[in-house]
């Protein structure tokens, strides 16, 4: 499947970069999850993304969160280390880091030692229960921050555990966005205030933000706490996947009286199905009738019938399938990079528009250019790469 999606050889690694944040310089400590996410979105979009590794490496081109960045591995336990990553803070926008709260501080890179430096940076910190409060200082991961927001509880099969939406709902969208649109709302604000500041994103605040209409349905009294009993969780009959006579699925979801009817008229379903649509007494009935309507025809069959409809009906592809589905071939949404397949960059500009996406760098590859970026002269450098501050 990687040869069915556009491919794409890599940009060059120097040299500016096209997009609606070039010009952007931004300093990401190294670290897993929403961070280097948020890394590589800014990078694609333009901005000057320096990576601060740990130690040297080999080229990996599966390693997608680290494209589009430049690469420098420093010893931060070294007095000299630690100063040459404030030297690279000097010249910064933004810096992001996704450590337990203190760590930046032990390292002598907290936000007082770097506004020190920088009163214009604007210090985004990405954790999962926030810098402060009784959860702070303890692991956790995406499905414990559902888990205590409510989210989690209502995914999954009734009379079955909840199920755990991937790494999507926290790591992702309630860090990595949050993270993202914190720290581009700062710098708005630092370009009129001339001050930088520190925003703290954390997930267990950025999924709640997510649920303003679940809240809204908890509120008027139209959420039922059981799973698969909603609307939206899988309760509804026009709102779920049906497994299809190949062992395939549909997922199925006319909401609105409209395209319900499209989907009755397509399926060929009795019409006195269109008053009951939202009567959830009847679901259970509808359920069925629709199980074995779906079980009736392969999904390709399915697809065919519903194909430019307003059913609003779609086939739950694999990630391979989806790399080579017409819709998204046409729309170029993934690209192949060095063989790997991988997402463009998003979103997309009319007049600043992003550059393919580039494999990432080795760790490390970067280091001379960064170094004399930072006002490091070539003796300097040479120094710091034999005494190993530079590794």
């Amino acid at each position: 499947m990687a040869n069915a999606i556009p491919a794409h050889k890599s940009h060059p690694k120097s040299g500016p970069k096209s997009g609606p944040l070039a010009g952007l310089k931004v300093v990401e400590f190294a670290g897993l999850g929403p961070c280097p996410l948020a890394g590589q979105m800014l990078g694609d979009l333009g901005a000057d993304v320096i990576l601060i590794e740990r130690k040297s490496g080999k080229a990996d081109p599966t390693d997608i969160n680290n494209r589009s960045k430049r690469r420098i591995a420093i010893n931060l336990k070294s007095d000299e280390g630690v100063e040459v990553a404030l030297r690279l803070v000097e010249n910064a926008d933004i810096l992001i880091e996704g450590f337990r709260p203190g760590v930046m501080e032990k390292l002598g890179l907290g936000p007082e030692e770097c506004h020190a430096r920088n009163q214009r940076l604007v210090y985004g910190r990405m954790t999962g229960w926030g810098q402060e409060g009784p959860l702070s200082s303890t692991a956790g991961h995406d499905i414990n921050y559902l888990a205590i927001t409510g989210a989690l509880h209502a995914i999954g099969r009734r009379g079955e555990p909840p199920v755990p939406p991937l790494n999507l709902a926290a790591d992702y969208a309630g860090g990595t966005m949050f993270l993202l649109l914190g720290v581009l709302a700062a710098l708005y604000e630092a370009q009129r205030s001339g001050k930088g500041q520190v925003v703290d994103a954390a997930m267990v605040d950025g999924v709640p933000a997510l649920m303003g209409l679940f809240h809204s349905f908890i509120a008027r009294g139209q959420w039922e706490p059981r799973r698969e009993s909603n609307l939206l969780d899988g309760g509804a009959p026009f709102y779920r996947c049906y497994e299809t006579s190949d062992g395939k699925y549909l997922s199925v979801g006319p909401l609105e009286p409209q395209f319900f009817a499209e989907l009755v008229k397509l399926a060929g379903l009795p019409r006195d199905i269109l008053e009951n649509q939202y009567d959830a007494e009847n679901w259970p009935d509808n359920h069925a009738l629709l199980e074995d309507l779906f079980m009736s025809k392969s999904r390709a069959e399915w697809e065919e019938i519903f194909e430019g409809s307003d059913a609003c009906v779609a086939p739950v592809l694999t990630f391979e399938e989806a790399a080579a589905y017409p819709a998204n071939m046409a729309r170029e949404v993934f690209v192949n990079v060095d063989g790997v397949m991988q997402a463009s960059a998003a979103p997309r500009f009319t007049r600043t528009p992003a550059a393919g996406p580039s494999a990432p760098n080795a760790p490390g590859a970067d280091r001379q250019e960064v170094l004399a970026e930072a006002g490091y002269g070539e003796t300097e450098i040479e120094a710091l790469l034999a005494s190993r501050v530079v590794v």
